[in-house]
């Protein structure tokens, strides 16, 4: 049954008269505790930010003091008591109330300034269990929920980045409005539910529970974007506090704001490339979340020229992602183009003096590369729910590769196959790729039939072959991937008349002993991975 209210109407203004200041992080907490001494507001603190406003020389009451209770359990119970929590709980103009208090020697509590422990900190550290459970807050979240139910009469302060909105509201008349204290308000439910979700989440991996039966999701506002896919569609991006090298940590180098699209892109273009983690430099090229070229080469220049050369057209105004340093060379070439991102893991010196001619064009920078195999969550919404899946961290390597015709794949198909299959992997489906020697030479992305991504994908080619002034496209003698299992053998014989001489593929369709027949009158070899990279 829900709870009556006696509907008495919050007033406007609200004289701060005791703040209570309990804080972890400690910036601008003195700043903001002299500015209201100097309001005469009497100041109320606890442990660690007691001890730092007495050091700065501010008369602080300790709030054992006022409870007659000391701070037990190394801190673990302070604040958790009936004149902390009536204080801040209740209505100032209910009778019932203020007798309450008088009965017990409850004083109000007009402001509250709190932040919590720092558990998101202390969990991307990886620190060991006890310690993250140390830091799991719980007088906090509790005060911070009381003073925020309470915002008819009480201010809530969770972030120091409002203090000075605080300050410049209490500036004339030592009050604050019921329209600060409100949004106040629901900034610190957002800041304890991102809180909790942190916690439960955490719980979840450790327990190995990907899939628990409440999954909440937070984040922090990282920057209100202009609009979203459209213009008039709003937008924001919000941090989720994963430590994934990528484009949520990236350092903006320079350029322009990134865009809901530009960040989206991005994010599939580092990740595409971070499938080559070791050995050569490799580049790819993105556009509306799908590649339009990858390549790997013995310098990162020509593997930015080959990847290039796959689909120089649809190349104009994406995102080129490496995975190595950025340098000069490679610079000096991408500046050619029209691009709209460019990202890596380091950036020298002189590649940035290049970028630099290019002002609006945006430079991530991003320290690392993130590790395809690590576990993770995606998630998407629909209408009126949430889909949520582990992150498809399935690597091609990793994986026991069944030859399945009479003909084995030399050790040149053998390994093209498993790039177009990394690559087939970040690819829209239904997905085909065509690649040779390192290089994709033919993508076909996101289209209904399987076919029509085959063909898509050697018509590519063609024109990539006349932009290039070859006699014949260079997906003669490629391997090609299929991210699914091929369901008929019209997939593969347009493949093999695109001139492909290998097939990877997951196999597993009830017709593979058709296509296999098909693959193996044409003398082509294929192989059966066991594993398939939907990606809608």
């Amino acid at each position: 049954m829900a709870v009556a209210s006696k509907k008495i109407p919050a007033p406007d203004r609200v004289a701060v008269k005791t703040a209570l200041l309990s804080v972890s992080d400690k910036s601008g907490i003195v700043e903001l505790a002299r500015a209201l001494a100097q309001k005469s507001v009497r100041l109320l603190s606890t442990g660690g930010t007691h001890k730092t406003l007495s050091e700065a020389g501010l008369d602080v009451t300790d709030v054992s003091e006022i409870t007659g209770f000391p701070e037990i359990m190394d801190g673990r119970v302070k604040t958790l008591h009936p004149k902390v929590h009536g204080g801040l709980l209740s209505i100032r103009d209910d009778a019932e109330h203020q007798a309450a208090m008088e009965a017990h020697g409850i004083s109000g509590i007009d402001l509250a300034v709190i932040n919590l422990y720092p558990f998101e900190e202390v969990r991307a550290k990886g620190e060991d269990y006890p310690t993250t459970v140390e830091n799991i807050d719980i007088g906090g979240p509790a005060m911070i929920r009381a003073a925020a139910k309470n915002h008819a009469y009480v201010t809530v302060i969770t972030d120091p980045a409002d203090y000075a909105a605080l300050t410049d509201e209490l500036s004339a008349t030592g009050e604050t409005s019921f329209a600060f204290r409100r949004a106040m308000a629901a900034k610190a439910y957002a800041r304890t539910a991102a809180y909790d979700t942190a916690i439960s989440g955490w719980f979840a991996e450790v327990l190995d529970m990907p899939m628990p039966k409440n999954r909440t999701i937070g984040g922090t506002l990282s920057e209100e974007l202009r609009y979203g896919e459209n213009p008039h569609q709003k937008a924001g991006f919000y941090l989720t506090g994963e430590q994934r090298p990528g484009v949520a940590t990236a350092k903006l180098l320079q350029g322009k704001q990134l865009s809901y699209n530009n960040i989206n892109d991005t994010d599939a273009a580092f990740e595409l490339v971070a499938e080559f983690q070791i050995g050569l430099p490799a580049c790819a090229i993105i556009k509306h979340a799908n590649p339009c070229g990858v390549a790997t080469a013995e310098s990162l220049v020509e593997a930015y020229r080959r990847a290039l050369a796959c689909d120089s057209t649809s190349a104009f105004g994406g995102i080129l992602a490496f995975n190595s340093e950025l340098d000069e060379a490679t610079a000096e070439e991408a500046v050619k183009l029209f691009t709209e991102v460019i990202i890596a893991p380091a950036v020298s010196e002189a590649a940035k003096a290049v970028i630099a001619r290019k002002p609006n064009l945006r430079l991530l920078v991003t320290g690392a590369l993130p590790d395809p195999r690590t576990p993770g969550l995606t998630a998407k919404t629909v209408a009126g729910g949430l889909l949520v899946q582990t992150r498809d961290n399935g690597m091609v390597e990793d994986l026991d590769l069944k030859v399945v015709t009479k003909r084995a794949p030399s050790e040149q198909e053998l390994a093209d196959m498993k790039f177009a299959f990394k690559v087939a992997k970040h690819v829209k489906s239904n997905a085909v790729v065509y690649a040779k020697d390192g290089q994709t030479v033919g993508i076909g992305a996101g289209q209904m039939s399987r076919v029509d991504s085959a063909r898509i994908a050697a018509i590519k080619a063609e024109d990539a072959a006349k932009a290039l002034g070859l006699e014949k496209p260079m997906t003669i003698g490629s391997a090609v991937a299929s991210e699914a299992f091929l369901p008929f053998a019209d997939g593969l014989l347009s493949a093999i008349a695109a001139g492909a001489t290998s097939v990877i593929q997951p196999g597993g369709s009830m017709r593979d002993a058709e296509v296999i027949a098909a693959a193996d009158e044409a003398g082509v070899a294929m192989v059966f991975t066991g594993m398939r990279h939907f990606r809608h």
